[in-house]
């Protein structure tokens, strides 16, 4: 069979690339290493997979170009994305939390039959269990060696896409290969790194955290880059929820970060009000007001939670003030691949044409999704990518 183009990987990115390629009347192949397609869909938003977000823009990716986002976005909009599943699989999309959307089923597998009803109908092949071995460039274009039932063929094509995604999880088959048969072909990849990670705390405040483990709080994180107002979840080995997740992909080792951990309230007009009032409640009993009494007397580890308001002098009011506003972490690391949402880094966009992402250098090659240096916040954002990446390749196969 003679393909317009090969396709490798069965996630979001590909997919989308072989149904679009597919309603514009070309053949493609996708090549998938796991059993079945769109594992990571599967599992994304607690199996619930919240497609997209209403808000996208490029201000919500951490790139070295961001900008290059224009011409995806110009072209496959959310409201593509909303239309392209109500029309092909009959799915509504109900607004959760800060513009995500999600299935009004909360099923993750209405996404993926949306591309395996597309992909028939369309008469786009699929091949399972098959990994790519190589990819090399002949005289037709490209071969691709790939290895099938314990079989090695090698197929060839004018045109190759890489739709494997980043290193992201070991367990669903996520590899380096994008990146490293990049690498061979001359394109420049930026340096990588797991993102939408917790963070880990070692030494020392190690068992503080530890003790918290459980406790979830609404605060805003923040460092010279970024701030996030959402939950923070205290851990066994150190920080999660929301808000770490998404400042995970504007930190490094060895930075630091601080928490305002009552970002809804003034803490000095708190002590200011109470004192009016007598001052007669202990630091412990004002800050229960807000926090869990667990949260409350683990501060007191390094606050005067047993002081009355009305004896603080003005360096205990500083030091609750400063410790609840301006809570500093300087963590150790973070979780690794196998524990971030998405990869940060990948196939440089100075390397790729904007309108259609193939390779400036190397004609054929397409780069999309996870693989390209291109990284969303959490809610979203980098399903959306995928379509809008996946959709641009398609129109140039």
């Amino acid at each position: 069979m003679a393909y317009d183009a090969l396709i490798i990987g069965g996630g979001a990115c590909g997919l989308m690339c072989a149904v679009q390629a597919g309603l514009l009347g070309k053949r493609t192949l996708v090549l998938e290493k796991n059993d079945k397609v769109g594992a990571k869909i599967l599992i994304s938003g607690g199996g619930r997979c919240n497609f997209t977000n209403l808000h996208t823009s490029i201000t919500n990716f951490v790139s070295e170009h961001p900008d290059f986002l224009h011409q995806a976005f110009a072209q496959w909009k959310v409201d593509d994305t909303v239309n392209f599943f109500k029309d092909h699989g009959g799915i509504i999309g109900e607004e959760k939390t800060l513009g995500q959307l999600f299935p009004r089923s909360n099923k993750a597998k209405d996404i993926v039959a949306v591309f395996t009803k597309l992909m028939y109908e369309t008469q786009q092949d699929l091949w399972l269990h098959t990994e790519v071995k190589a990819v090399e460039q002949d005289a037709n274009g490209y071969a691709v060696h790939v290895v099938r039932s314990g079989k090695e063929t090698v197929l060839h094509s004018k045109k190759v896409v890489f739709a494997s995604g980043g290193l992201p999880v070991a367990k669903l088959g996520a590899s380096d290969f994008a990146l490293r048969t990049a690498r061979n072909f001359g394109l420049q990849v930026v340096d990588t790194a797991p993102a939408l990670v917790p963070l880990t705390i070692t030494g020392k405040d190690a068992s503080w955290y530890a003790s918290l483990a459980g406790n979830a709080i609404f605060s805003r994180v923040y460092n010279a880059k970024i701030s996030f107002e959402e939950n923070i979840l205290f851990t066994h080995w150190g920080l999660s929820g929301p808000a770490i997740l998404q400042l995970s992909s504007y930190w490094k080792a060895g930075e630091s970060f601080t928490i305002d951990l009552l970002p809804k309230f003034s803490l000095d007009e708190l002590i200011k009000n109470e004192r009016a009032q007598g001052g007669k409640r202990t630091i412990g009993q004002l800050l229960q007001l807000h926090f869990t009494r667990k949260m409350v007397d683990a501060l007191g580890k390094f606050l005067p939670i047993d002081l009355k308001v009305a004896s603080l002098s003005k360096a205990d009011a500083k030091l609750v003030i400063d410790s609840i506003h301006r809570f500093s972490v300087k963590p150790a690391g973070d979780k690794g691949y196998d524990k971030a949402e998405v990869m940060r880094g990948g196939v440089a966009t100075t390397a790729l044409n904007p309108k259609t992402l193939e390779s400036k250098a190397q004609a054929g090659l397409y780069f999309g999704g996870e693989a390209v240096d291109i990284t969303g916040w959490l809610g979203g954002y980098n399903f959306q990518w995928a379509w809008a990446s996946g959709f641009l390749i398609a129109q140039d196969l």
